[in-house]
């Protein structure tokens, strides 16, 4: 592949990727003004309500620590994974792999910038069903999920080509 080939999944990626921080960081703004300044909870539907949630760990609030460095390191890590899927996405040959590691990079920078600002993420969306609440999310989470089903979905059944 050229350069200016492998220019175009970096480009597309990167761009997915910013487009999903802003979207994220505006949607966390407005849960911010909305729902952490009143502390209200908002019933969307029967199984979806908006809260306020700070996250001091990662998916599911693991590795949640009050230490003062962690979420120093917790935004280094996510920044190292991101510099690698980066490299990764300049060298990606097909649209769902492009399309999923700029998902996941957006996401991820996207959590880093909460984490920098507050030292937690901004989490506010609460599914939930018959009682059971899946852990409070965000749009950032949401993209990093959907990036790595893309993942999957390319590694399964992406492009095979037969061997020589």
């Amino acid at each position: 592949m050229s350069s200016t080939a492998s220019s175009v999944p970096l480009r597309t990626g990167l761009s997915i990727a910013g487009l999903i921080v802003v979207l994220d960081q505006a949607s966390k703004m407005v849960a911010l003004d909305r729902l952490f300044e009143t502390g209200n909870v908002v019933q969307v539907t029967s199984f979806l309500n908006l809260v306020a949630v700070w996250n001091r760990g990662v998916s599911f609030g693991m590795f949640a620590s009050e230490a003062e460095i962690m979420p120093w390191i917790l935004a280094g890590m996510a920044l190292a994974v991101s510099l690698v899927l980066a490299i990764w996405l300049a060298r990606s040959e097909t649209k769902a792999l492009m399309y999923g590691l700029g998902l996941i990079i957006g996401g991820a920078v996207g959590n880093v910038v909460d984490r920098v600002r507050f030292g937690a993420v901004i989490d506010f969306v609460d599914a939930h069903i018959a009682g059971y609440h899946w852990p409070a999310f965000n749009l950032a989470d949401s993209a990093i999920t959907i990036g790595v089903i893309l993942l999957l979905l390319d590694g399964f059944v992406g492009n095979r080509s037969e061997p020589d």
